[in-house]
């Protein structure tokens, strides 16, 4: 492969996955870690990506610290969203109660399990909630947290923390800005982090749903490790190293297919 394909691929890779890691294209591409690192170094210069410590972002791609809004995050890797909800979604049983954390791929999940009767959610999402309550099937009760109001529309902060401290639901779907094998389960807004932590608290089992391009990823707070998580269920695009990685650290982990040509 010419050097102009290789560099034409790795900004292929970028801009589907808004990230990428070094060891990923040298596995990719079959050459040396060096050749990645110029390639992505000439690709910098000309302003095509961004260059970061262990590999490249796209152009514009979020800092640690950025929160993007709901809206903005709806639109992305929507087929993906679908396919790990609904797959998450065969969990629910009648009676059971569940908890819904802020998010789109929660959303999602929230909008798989609206025909479920006799449901208990609790959430600290706006979006899910009012969904819920315009169509959530008969005998369903929604708890909503109290709290401040993120970009992401979660509630956040002390009366959303005090709110969850007493209650316990059986299983709770957890969304999250980044996953990775270090850093775990992160977000870029520390106070949503802290009523992160408190959800997790409050379940006695956990599952996580998080499209393959969330790996690697890593916002400005950790709010749980990956071995709390006791059930990952992800898109079947997540690298090789990923699928390893988590598989060690996770209970358990679930691939979901998604065709190609309905991927976003």
């Amino acid at each position: 492969m010419l050097a102009s394909q290789r560099r034409s691929v790795i900004l292929d890779i970028v801009e589907d996955h808004g990230a990428v890691k070094v060891s990923e294209l040298v596995e990719r591409l079959g050459v040396s870690d060096m050749t990645v690192r110029r390639d992505i170094e000439r690709l910098s210069s000309e302003g095509r990506l961004q260059r970061v410590h262990g590999g490249a972002l796209a152009v514009g791609s979020e800092r640690a610290s950025d929160e993007p809004g709901f809206s903005a995050k709806s639109k992305l890797q929507q087929a993906q969203k679908r396919a790990i909800a609904r797959a998450a979604a065969e969990r629910v049983e009648p009676g059971i109660a569940i908890g819904i954390s802020a998010g789109t791929t929660t959303y999602e999940l929230a909008v798989a399990v609206a025909d479920v009767p006799q449901l208990t959610v609790v959430t600290n999402s706006v979006p899910v909630a009012q969904l819920l309550h315009d169509t959530g099937a008969p005998g369903q009760t929604v708890v909503l947290t109290g709290g401040v109001r993120t970009p992401s529309d979660a509630l956040v902060g002390p009366v959303a923390v005090g709110s969850l401290r007493s209650l316990h639901v059986d299983l709770l779907f957890l969304g999250a800005h980044g996953v990775d094998g270090r850093a775990g389960l992160t977000t870029p807004n520390l106070v949503e982090a802290e009523t992160n932590r408190a959800l997790v608290g409050t379940a006695r089992q956990v599952c996580l749903l998080a499209d393959s391009s969330k790996w690697g990823n890593v916002g400005l707070s950790t709010f749980a490790d990956l071995s709390e998580v006791d059930l990952l269920v992800t898109d079947d695009a997540l690298s090789s190293r990923g699928r390893v990685a988590a598989a060690e650290l996770v209970g358990s982990l679930e691939l979901v297919h998604v065709d190609e040509a309905e991927r976003a």
